[in-house]
């Protein structure tokens, strides 16, 4: 992808830049403005349904107010309660009941003796209420009012029900008075809130599910009888926070929005379609879909104008440049014009002039870098090794070291080998490490256990392609000016990894090091450090650097650290080459 897009023409390359920043730009604006009418729609469609919600609140406060007002009302009867009337008791409470249908479906007095008075005298003689007791108990623990749980009544059907204990003259409890509300009539009167796109539920301080949109489609349902909301969904509904929520129904995607408690305890939650919720923010990203779309026509329409009407001269300068093919008779381009384009034009004529020299200076470094390479060749093997290492090889042929003989021949073949092979300058770092460990061992047998030598390079790295004795003239004077001159036993470590397309080799020693003047001097004057002639090659550091810098150019090479007594630190990079990269002249 990135090498077609670098084929591609300046004027395209110019087109696409400027839509895609003028596009960014567009989108940017466009996306921030529509996130902000979108937060402001959002947050209306919000407040007018916490305001249908806070009314809401206030009636069902008012409805408590005049249940409660009921129940004070029959409570403040206790000297009917005393009396022998027990007719008189049922009438006034159905005649009390008949004025508030509206509001309670049965009245209830239980006297402290267990007695049962009703609105509806006989069906409770027949059917009974089995929550009276359990509300008879409650109520004579409360000096006001308490609020039930919902409960399923046989004579008042789904209710919630409130009472308080009945006090004489001598603030003793005579009697307990129940009011069980007509919840049916109050479900109609919310009917209001429960449409085909949104529905409520009410839920009691204790999560238990008051009332809800029985004909939605919105609200799951539990099997079974009697037929409700399942327990885990009112208890989902309980868990939410007051406020805004989301929730995925059983028609999709659903918002609740949920308020605070109210007088009774309860908790209203209206549950809305998020489609329905948010139409009109669907509506606002229709439109700005399609004036979208329209700005992005213009906007490709514009940026093509622009592009062609500002390219055009770069594009005839180009078709002019194409011309030329032979670099040793190079044409010179006519200055006519005096902005941009004619200075881009004179910048070519100097760059013409600037590749005359090139050329020149080219043909220069490629004679220097035959030079060098014939005298890699010339200087590979010094007759001082060679002799020094025989004398050690007949030392130890007469102490009968036969074993050692014999392996310090094969490691002198070795390296000869690889020395005298001249198929190619490049090998792989696995076979220069080869060639260096038989080298080291020659080094060892001659001066026993005065260093040690250690590698750790990757995998990755020894598949990779060398120099040819690149690494022998580093450990050679690492042996030689570093751990010999060194009482003490010495270290020769080399590391190498590959990172991010380089290979990295580092030659590191702990013999005696040199300081700034030293190592400038040695870099300085482009030959190998003095003090012995026993070297393998006459090849020295700087050559290794300017070898690899003339192949592979100024970032690669060798970089030297050195401090005295602590040692000296090379670091080698090359291009990572496979073998089918490999360099060939």
């Amino acid at each position: 992808m990135i090498s077609r897009i670098r084929k591609w023409s300046m004027a395209t390359k110019q087109f696409w830049f400027l839509f895609i920043a003028m596009f960014v730009l567009f989108f940017f604006l466009a996306y921030n403005n529509y996130n902000r009418a979108a937060a402001l729609f959002k947050s209306q469609i919000i407040a007018d349904t916490m305001t249908q919600m806070a009314r809401t609140n206030q009636y069902l406060d008012s409805y408590l107010d005049t249940g409660q007002n009921i129940l004070l009302l029959i409570s403040t009867q206790t000297a009917l309660l005393k009396s022998s009337q027990e007719r008189d008791i049922s009438e006034f409470l159905r005649s009390i009941a008949d004025t508030n249908s509206t509001i309670v479906k049965t009245l209830y007095i239980v006297r402290s003796d267990g007695k049962v008075f009703s609105s509806t005298q006989v069906l409770y003689d027949v059917l009974g209420n089995e929550e009276l007791p359990k509300l008879y108990e409650q109520a004579k623990m409360n000096y006001t009012a308490m609020v039930s749980q919902p409960y399923i009544s046989l004579q008042s059907g789904p209710t919630v029900a409130i009472a308080r204990p009945m006090l004489d003259n001598w603030n003793e409890r005579v009697g307990v008075a129940v009011v069980e509300f007509d919840l049916e009539k109050l479900y109609r009167n919310m009917a209001e809130i429960s449409l085909q796109n949104q529905t409520f539920v009410l839920l009691s301080d204790k999560n238990n599910v008051v009332l809800y949109g029985k004909e939605s489609e919105l609200l799951p349902r539990a099997s079974g009888y009697p037929v409700g909301l399942p327990e885990p969904f009112a208890d989902h509904l309980g868990a939410l926070a007051v406020g805004t929520s989301g929730y995925e129904g059983p028609a999709g995607p659903l918002v609740t929005l949920k308020s605070g408690q109210n007088r009774l305890g309860w908790s209203l939650i209206l549950i809305i379609k998020e489609s329905f919720f948010y139409q009109n923010i669907a509506v606002l990203y229709q439109d700005y879909k399609t004036v979208g779309a329209a700005m992005l026509i213009l906007l490709l329409i514009m940026v093509y104008v622009m592009t062609r009407f500002s390219t055009r001269p770069i594009r005839m300068l180009a078709l002019r440049m194409d011309r030329v093919h032979d670099m040793l008779v190079v044409p010179n381009l006519t200055v006519r014009r005096q902005d941009e384009i004619g200075r881009l034009a004179s910048s070519f004529n100097a760059m013409m002039e600037r590749i005359r020299t090139l050329m020149v200076e080219t043909k220069e470094v490629e004679d220097r870098k035959k030079e060098l390479e014939l005298k890699v060749l010339q200087s590979q093997i010094s007759p001082h090794f060679l002799s020094n290492t025989l004398a050690c090889i007949g030392s130890l042929a007469r102490q009968q070291r036969i074993g050692e003989v014999s392996a310090t021949i094969g490691a002198l073949v070795e390296v000869l080998t690889f020395s005298f092979d001249k198929t190619s300058e490049f090998v792989s770092v696995e076979d220069e490490l080869n060639g260096l460990r038989q080298y080291v061992f020659i080094q060892e047998t001659r001066y026993g256990d005065q260093f040690r030598y250690t590698e750790n390079v990757t995998e990755e790295a020894k598949n990779l392609l060398i120099l040819k004795l690149t690494l022998q003239p580093l450990v050679e004077n690492a042996i030689f000016h570093g751990i010999l001159p060194e009482l003490r036993k010495g270290l020769i470590a080399i590391r190498g990894d590959v990172r991010r397309g380089v290979l990295r080799l580092v030659v590191r020693d702990n013999g005696t090091g040199m300081d700034a003047a030293t190592l400038g001097r040695v870099l300085r004057n482009g030959k190998k450090l003095e003090g012995t002639k026993d070297h393998f090659t006459g090849f020295g550091l700087p050559n290794v650097h300017e070898r690899i810098s003339l192949r592979f150019g100024k970032p690669y090479g060798l970089r030297i650290r050195s401090r005295p007594g602590t040692g000296t630190v090379i670091v080698i990079t090359l291009p990572a080459l496979q073998s089918a990269e490999r360099r060939v002249d």
